[in-house]
């Protein structure tokens, strides 16, 4: 039996970094997928008809662009070509009006109007500062900080309500704007931190806006993986892992699994009050989507919105922040907040020459195998008239599909756990090192640990380096 040094369980984003990373140093790795394919949320499917090829979960990249360490590597020798729109985000309203999120924070200030200088004073100072706090923003959260006056000017604002900072604005356009940012966070944009995500994705598409892999999400998976086997580094699919004695031997193992799998696989491995503080790790909204393959582009009435390769569907702020705040209360908004993409509007290899696909979800309580699809496509119907009449075909996914698609998405949570106040520090327990377990030599990589979900890989790198400093004396 081959010997390995280090053993990784699963292929996401952040299975990947702590893979390479770990290869990087000069060790033998393997990388262990159950599934056919890598890339965990990071996969591109005919989920409709013939030639339509749809991202199966993460669909636009602002944390891939943002991320210090994908921006570290050449993936563009493995194939990977970025997109970027023009419009990042836009935020439409009924009466044909939107606001845009551009990569210029000049045009963006410019086009909020009477808001364009609060915008300007609330968020240039931040990314200018970017680069001197990314890679505390985006790992541990208990460390020293290298800039804690940045640091702090970061903080400060991101520890409160999406509410309280929307305060700041007067207009539709820029409160509808940020709502769009803020409902990213899946808690309501009442509670404290919500703004926290709203503040990382709108600094991160101003550094380097938010864009989409050409061919699909599945680019970047391969791409991250065809960079692993060029430093010698193992990869085998098909390997389902239920417990420690399906693996060889190994120095260190880190795991890109949820907390509840983690419990499953490690068991009486981890100490009885490590497994008490895994079990106590709270999940958040789930998600319902839905995919379309369509017989033309969006006919959305604004002409912002059909530029723009994201599209927040919510209304005002007062709109979104109450249909969030009902999914966190367990029930259903007649309208829900609805993140949309266009792909295909940029990218011709997504369709069939002339045709085109649509990608949405909206949030709904943890669990819910509810059909939102008509409200979904009611709301897109709501900023898009004439949309039905381009559907050729539809897919979704339910909350309970998208965890058996992808089993760390525990009752559709995507965030790989909630990201609010109360585990903001503890993630996914309460510890100095959130990568390092109980046993010596396992570790957690998944997007329950920090900086949390997103296509970003910081996790996995963190782990990795943990693991490196204890057992491998890096």
């Amino acid at each position: 039996m081959d010997k390995y040094d280090a053993i990784v369980v699963g292929s996401g984003p952040n299975g990947l970094a702590a893979a390479i990373t770990l290869q990087q140093q000069g060790l033998q790795v393997l990388l262990l997928e159950a599934k056919d394919t890598v890339g965990g949320g990071m996969r591109t499917a005919e989920l409709t008809l013939p030639g339509f090829h749809h991202d199966v979960c993460s669909a636009v990249h602002p944390m891939g662009a943002a991320s210090p360490f994908l921006r570290s590597l050449s993936l563009h020798e493995f194939g990977l070509e970025y997109i970027h729109p023009e419009v990042l985000a836009a935020h439409p309203f009924g009466d044909g009006t939107a606001a845009a999120l551009y990569q210029s924070l000049d045009l963006t200030a410019s086009e909020l109007g009477a808001d364009g200088k609060a915008y300007r004073a609330l968020f240039e100072p931040l990314v200018k500062s970017w680069s001197r706090i990314d890679t505390h923003i985006l790992g541990p959260m208990l460390k020293i900080p290298s800039n804690p006056i940045a640091l702090a000017r970061f903080g400060l604002k991101s520890l409160q309500s999406g509410k309280q900072i929307a305060a700041r604005f007067h207009t539709k356009e820029a409160r509808g704007l940020w709502s769009g940012m803020v409902a990213h966070s899946m808690i309501p944009l009442e509670d404290l931190t919500s703004s926290a995500i709203g503040f990382v994705l709108t600094i991160a598409g101003h550094q380097g806006g938010w864009p989409i892999p050409k061919g699909g999400s599945q680019r970047i998976a391969d791409a991250l993986a065809g960079y692993f086997r060029s430093l010698g580094g193992t990869l085998q699919n098909h390997t389902h892992v239920r417990t420690l004695v399906d693996l060889p031997d190994a120095k260190a193992v880190l795991f890109d699994v949820s907390p509840r799998h983690l419990l499953r696989i490690c068991g009486d491995s981890l100490s009885s009050f490590y497994r008490w503080q895994l079990k106590r790790h709270r999940y958040g909204m789930g998600v319902f989507k839905v995919d379309w393959a369509l017989s033309e582009p969006v006919p959305f009435k604004s002409a912002v919105a059909r530029k723009a390769g994201v599209v927040h569907l919510g209304g005002t702020f007062d709109e979104v922040a109450a249909g969030e705040r009902q999914v966190w209360q367990g029930k259903y908004p007649d309208k829900p907040f609805v993140l949309f993409a266009q792909q295909s509007i940029f990218d011709d290899s997504r369709a069939p020459a002339g045709k085109h696909t649509g990608w949405a979800y909206c949030h709904v309580p943890n669990g819910s195998t509810k059909d939102m699809r008509e409200a979904i496509t009611d709301q897109v119907e709501r900023f898009a008239p004439g949309f039905r009449d381009t559907i050729l075909a539809t897919h979704t996914f339910n909350t309970a599909e998208m965890e058996v698609y992808n089993p760390n998405y525990i009752g559709g949570d995507i965030n790989g756990g909630v990201v609010n106040i109360a585990q903001l520090f503890n993630r996914p327990v309460l510890r100095f090192s959130p990568y390092r377990t109980s046993a010596r030599g396992i570790y957690i990589c998944s997007a329950s640990t920090p900086p949390g979900g997103g296509v970003h890989g910081m996790s996995g790198y963190y782990a990795a380096k943990q693991a490196l400093k204890d057992i491998f004396n890096d």
